[in-house]
C-alpha cells in the first residue's frame, strides 16, 4: 500500500479572495521523482492543463521545466492575482500507484472550514473538478457536513457554481471542468462544445477551457 501524501503546503498570499481546491497531484511528487518537464510547485505535472490554460489567458510566458524560475513565476502571477491554492486532499492510501482519484482509499482531508477562517477575505473556491466521487466538491461537501453547512445552488450550468454560509460571509464555489486529459471526453460530449466545435472545427478542449476559465480567474 501507497502513503500518497500532499507535497505542498497551502499557499496563501496576502489578501487572497480566491481558492484553487483540488485534490492531490500525481505520486511522483510525493516521492520527488518529477520528470524535466513538471513544474515543482502545485498543479505543475507536465500532463497538467490548468497553466498551460491560464498562460493562454493571461499571455504568461511560463516557462514549463524543473526550476526554481518556472515555480517562482506561478507563485508570482498567484499573489498578483490575489489566488491561493489549497487541495483538499492531505494524503491517502492507494494500491496502485497512479493518479486516479477513484484510487484512493483511506482519505484524510485537510481543514478547509479552518483555513477559511483564517484567511476572511477569501470569498471564492474554485474546484478543479466537479462532484463525481472523489472530485474536490465531492470532498468539500463531506467536509461541509461535519459543520452542518451545505452548498445551495446557485447555477446548474457547467461551470456549476454553489454558494455556502460561513459566518457572516458568503462564500461562492464554481467547479471547473477538470484540468486534466481524462475530462477531455467529458468536454467532447458537451452540447455546447460540439456547437463550437461545428463553427470552428479547429475548436478544441484547451480552446473550451481556456473559454469557460477566463471568466473565474
Amino acid at each position: 500500500m501507497f502513503l500518497h501524501t500532499h507535497p505542498y503546503e497551502p499557499f496563501f498570499p496576502e489578501g487572497a479572495t480566491k481558492l484553487i481546491v483540488g485534490t492531490l497531484p500525481p505520486p511522483r511528487f510525493t516521492t520527488r521523482e518529477l520528470n524535466n518537464r513538471d513544474v515543482d510547485f502545485c498543479y505543475g505535472s507536465s500532463n497538467g492543463l490548468l497553466w498551460p490554460v491560464l498562460d493562454r489567458i493571461f499571455g504568461l510566458n511560463l516557462k514549463f521545466e524543473t526550476t526554481q524560475e518556472a515555480a517562482s513565476q506561478r507563485k508570482n502571477f498567484l499573489t498578483s492575482r490575489g489566488i491561493g491554492v489549497c487541495d483538499i486532499v492531505h494524503s491517502c492510501e492507494r494500491d496502485k500507484i497512479d493518479a486516479s482519484d477513484l484510487g484512493m482509499q483511506n482519505i484524510v482531508l485537510r481543514n478547509m472550514i479552518s483555513y477559511l477562517e483564517q484567511y476572511p477575505k477569501i470569498n471564492t473556491l474554485i474546484f478543479t473538478g466537479g462532484n463525481s466521487k472523489n472530485g474536490p466538491e465531492y470532498f468539500f461537501r463531506r467536509h461541509l457536513k461535519e459543520y452542518d453547512h451545505k452548498l445551495e445552488i446557485v447555477s446548474n450550468e457547467v461551470p456549476r457554481v454553489h454558494q455556502f454560509r460561513l459566518e457572516q460571509r458568503i462564500i461562492k464555489t464554481v467547479s471547473l471542468t477538470a484540468p486534466s486529459g481524462s475530462a477531455n471526453r467529458a468536454i467532447g460530449s458537451m452540447q455546447l462544445y460540439k456547437d463550437l466545435k461545428n463553427k470552428n472545427p479547429k475548436f478544441n478542449t484547451i480552446d473550451f477551457r481556456v473559454m469557460q476559465y477566463k471568466k473565474y480567474f
